[in-house]
């Protein structure tokens, strides 16, 4: 059978043209690890999202050594969480899911790209070597305020990845004569026990103290200071750990002060009373009688 000219390097074209989109899609799913986004997770309510253990609190969690889980909600107009933080030489799996309407979750720079659908949850697996900032934007329009909703997502080195917070409890104002109890709470959100220093500042003086942290864990750090050294008036106090700083005022209430000095001044007077010459209740000694009522050196007649 003849084949013309022109047939045979069109029949050729094709099936190098074939060969082309085979190689091409083996490279991307073996070479660069592009993959089909998972529907593994299921469905959610978007109305009960807060109730969700996953996604109630948005956050990057560790799972295992260099293993990572990433919740991602999307709402009009913004991620949260809006940055996202997670170290380099990691495999990071993000679960998104919507609240309101279509949204899109695309990390500029990198094959991460997924819709982001009400009731669904979306998956994927992407490993990040290096550290570097992206870029997190919604790709699928979703309203008039589409243009701003953006995010970040910062790759940091591995040695500098920390997933430590604090949250403090301190009274507002205190009566004087009284104990200030401020407490440190320092949580590790790594599976890795950590050790830190909290460092507490009030009113000029500053305590430290070394803590090691549980791995997904926290410690109490408790310093107590007596309202009486810090004196009347507002106190500023801060508390540190590893770059975190949460800071605020005690007001130490100079009123209560006056009022119990006062009453200290009148229980004092209450056990000391004064002894005058005439005061009520009082008889002078000249002025004593006798059994008989007769005054002493009298006539008993």
């Amino acid at each position: 059978m003849r084949i013309h000219t022109y047939e045979r390097l069109w029949l050729v074209a094709s099936l190098v043209l074939i060969v082309g989109f085979i190689a091409t899609v083996t490279y991307g799913a073996v070479g660069i690890g592009i993959e089909m986004i998972g529907d593994e997770p299921g469905t959610i309510d978007p109305d009960a999202i807060g109730d969700d253990d996953r996604f109630g609190d948005p956050r990057v969690e560790q799972v295992g050594p260099s293993e990572y889980e990433v919740y991602v909600v999307a709402y009009t107009f913004i991620f949260q969480p809006a940055e996202i933080e997670v170290p380099a030489d990691s495999e990071v799996t993000f679960y998104l899911t919507s609240a309101d309407v279509i949204h899109g979750f695309e990390v500029a720079g990198t094959n991460v790209n997924s819709m982001v659908i009400p009731g669904q949850i979306a998956q994927l697996t992407v490993e990040f070597d290096e550290p570097g900032t992206y870029g997190v934007v919604c790709n699928e329009y979703c309203g008039p305020g589409h243009h701003t909703m953006e995010g970040s997502l910062t790759v940091v080195p591995a040695e500098r990845y920390d997933q430590t917070s604090v949250a403090v409890t301190a009274p507002n104002a205190v009566e004087a004569s009284s104990t200030v109890d401020l407490t440190a709470t320092v949580s590790n959100g790594l599976l890795e026990a950590r050790e830190t220093t909290v460092t507490v500042d009030i009113a000029g003086e500053t305590v430290e103290r070394d803590v090691t942290i549980p791995g997904d864990g926290s410690e109490n750090v408790t310093v107590e200071v007596d309202s009486g050294d810090l004196g009347a008036g507002e106190h500023d106090w801060s508390v540190s750990v590893d770059g975190l700083t949460e800071s605020g005022t005690i007001t130490v209430d100079e009123r209560a002060a006056a009022t119990a000095n006062a009453v200290d001044e009148r229980a004092e007077s209450a056990t000391n009373p004064v002894e005058s010459e005439g005061a009520p209740g009082l008889v002078p000694e000249s002025s004593t009688t006798g059994s008989s009522g007769v005054e002493p050196g009298g006539d008993r007649s």
